[in-house]
């Protein structure tokens, strides 16, 4: 398993931690994949009480349809997908295709095609924050 997400919430006195994981392998993530997950890390939160307070909420659960992209190789493994990627290069934010990943490691650039066709290039250390697009198809 990989960390995908962790974002925490809720109150002081009773935090929620919402973890987002993913295989190694690609495979989709399954119940199980969570119930293991989840069981490692409570183990680890209930070992050293000065990390969250003793009663805490644990959310695992896959990275879901809308995935934030980080990484030069889930940009990869998404070619042909739609993102919503925020820039400066683009202005803010767009929903975009991912058309390829180039350049070397660490210098990444991305080649995003929007709707009119128009591809543009650009860094992926420019990117502010990304996430797979999804459309509900009646």
């Amino acid at each position: 398993m990989e960390l995908v997400e962790l974002r925490s919430g809720g109150s002081k006195g009773r935090p929620v931690l919402d973890v987002r994981i993913d295989r190694l392998d690609r495979e989709k993530v399954k119940v199980g994949d969570c119930q293991l997950a989840s069981r490692a890390i409570e183990a680890r939160l209930d070992a050293d009480p000065s990390l969250v307070p003793s009663r805490y909420v644990l959310e695992v659960s896959s990275p879901g349809m809308e995935r934030p992209l980080r990484k030069a190789a889930e940009w990869e493994r998404f070619v042909g997908r739609m993102a919503s990627v925020n820039a400066p290069a683009l202005g803010g934010r767009q929903e975009l295709e991912i058309v390829a990943v180039e350049g070397e490691a660490g210098q990444e650039r991305l080649r995003l095609r929007d709707a009119k066709g128009i591809e543009q290039i650009i860094a992926l250390a420019d990117v502010k924050d990304a996430r797979l697009a999804f459309h509900w198809k009646p």
